[in-house]
């Protein structure tokens, strides 16, 4: 079986930005986009480890 690619994004919500996954995943809302662009990294790399 093929493994999920997981695409990861930011998205600004008013004055928050919150890193989404194509997986479904959302992280916290994050004032800094620097601090959710980290998050959805942290994301992708322990994704990739849960096969």
């Amino acid at each position: 079986m093929a493994q999920q690619e997981h695409r990861t994004t930011t998205v600004d919500q008013g004055r928050f930005c919150v890193a989404r996954c194509s997986c479904g995943w959302r992280g916290p809302a994050r004032r800094a986009r620097s601090l959710a662009r980290t998050d959805a990294e942290g994301h992708a790399e322990t994704a990739g480890d849960s096969s």
